[in-house]
């Protein structure tokens, strides 16, 4: 199984290709899709529902799994990122992709074993449990991948 994560953002989004091979999940491709601040919203917007609907075109995913919206303080952020959720879950239903979502809590739980895992702990976990040859340059992008692990956790056969 073949999985799209994503961790929504209109500045950074955080992509990663998943799949369970033998039980075991293997890394595909990750990176961040950045958009520029000088850029209007629709422009950043459309760039990473595009980006993402090549992404999983060219990796042929089975399903796309995101991180559920949390309320911040900032509640313009957080209506920016539910307009990206949207955009995407749109272009995963255009392409009849099913969509999961996640919480942060159940991310933090499946790939660090604890829901209060912070960041350092669940970056760490993942190069425990896959190869990571890379180097991870933002938390974005580390994100997206234990929201790929998350699904394959719950929903990999």
């Amino acid at each position: 199984m073949r999985v799209l994560a994503i961790d929504p953002g209109y500045g950074r989004c955080g992509v990663a290709v998943v799949e369970k091979i033998d039980g075991k999940e293997k890394l595909i491709y990750s990176d961040c899709i950045e958009t520029s601040a000088d850029s209007d919203f629709p422009e950043r917007l459309a760039r990473v529902a595009r980006e993402c609907g090549e992404l999983l075109t060219k990796h042929g995913a089975q399903s796309v799994a995101l991180e559920k919206l949390y309320m911040t303080k900032n509640q313009k952020t957080a209506m920016r990122v539910a307009e990206v959720r949207g955009a995407l879950i749109n272009v995963a239903a255009t392409l009849g992709v099913p969509v999961f979502e996640y919480t942060p809590g159940e991310v933090k739980s499946a790939a660090a074993g604890w829901g209060a895992a912070d960041k350092e702990q669940v970056a760490r976990m993942l190069h425990a449990l896959m190869k990571i040859e890379k180097k991870i340059k933002y938390d974005d992008e580390y994100d997206a991948i234990a929201i790929g692990v998350t699904h394959l956790a719950r929903n990999g056969r």
